[in-house]
């Protein structure tokens, strides 16, 4: 009866895709008013993140990005177009989601993640991140 339960609830957590995220014209979608999203274009400092800095190629900086996120488990990638990743990223029960945007002129790759359900993520998003800028940092650490 747990289990039927357990299956019952779990869709309801991974919430439906967000129609709102994709590159764009000026960036990543901006977070929202809840606190579990952060993103290096936020203007706030309760959402903002720092962007995962590369020196050199562009594109060896993007694949080594994609190397990073194939690595983790608990990622899949659902959309990718040049210079643009956008992902899923799961958690015990939820699903959250995560862009990457290369910018070339700044030597960066903008970052967002945000849950799709509930509005705390207990910080989630933001150690998730910088999980994975350690794991793309050259030294295998944040600079």
């Amino acid at each position: 009866m747990l289990t039927g339960l357990l299956a019952g609830l779990l869709p309801a957590c991974a919430g439906d895709r967000p129609a709102n995220l994709g590159a764009r014209e000026g960036g990543l979608a901006p977070c929202p008013s809840s606190p579990n999203c952060v993103s290096s274009q936020a203007d706030d400092d309760r959402h903002r993140i720092e962007p995962l800095a590369f020196t050199g190629d562009p594109d060896a900086a993007f694949t080594r990005l994609k190397g990073v996120l194939a690595a983790r488990g608990d990622t899949t990638i659902i959309e990718e177009t040049p210079g643009y990743l956008r992902v899923e990223l799961q958690t015990t029960f939820f699903v959250d989601d995560g862009e990457f945007l290369l910018d070339r002129a700044r030597q960066v790759i903008q970052v967002r993640s945000a849950s799709r359900v509930g509005y705390s993520d207990l910080g989630k998003n933001r150690r998730r991140m910088e999980e994975i800028r350690r794991a793309f940092s050259p030294a295998g650490r944040v600079p």
